[in-house]
């Protein structure tokens, strides 16, 4: 899987090229995403019903998927940062949790299908 493949599957690779230029920095950031907390911490909010704390993990979200091309993560992530902004929650919340779970889920496996298909 090329980098342009794994990119298109999740978001955008042009928008990211546009962005960061080259495709040894944007594999670098892309593969560093894995290991990023932001999806765990955001999780561990929701279940809580820390809404402060999941409004600052899923703004992070957003704000990194935005960076790196994530088109279909940052939308959902933009979706439940604005329903969390009053940082009560809302109705909608865990609904789009939900969302925001399967968009992370679905760019994890392409990242590492990247990965594993190019030996990194």
């Amino acid at each position: 899987m090329t980098l342009k493949e794994c990119l298109d599957q999740v978001g955008s690779y042009e928008e990211v090229m546009g962005r960061l230029r080259s495709e040894k920095l944007v594999q670098k950031f892309l593969l560093r995403y894995l290991d990023d907390p932001s999806f765990d911490n955001l999780k561990k909010a929701m279940q809580e019903k820390d809404y402060h704390e999941a409004f600052r993990a899923a703004h992070t979200i957003k704000g990194v998927c935005a960076t790196l091309g994530l088109g279909r993560l940052e939308k959902s992530g933009h979706d439940l940062t604005e329903a969390l902004r009053p940082e009560v929650g809302s109705p909608e919340a865990d609904a789009l949790f939900v969302q925001v779970e399967k968009d992370y889920q679905a760019t994890v496996d392409a990242i590492k299908a990247f990965k594993e298909s190019n030996g990194l």
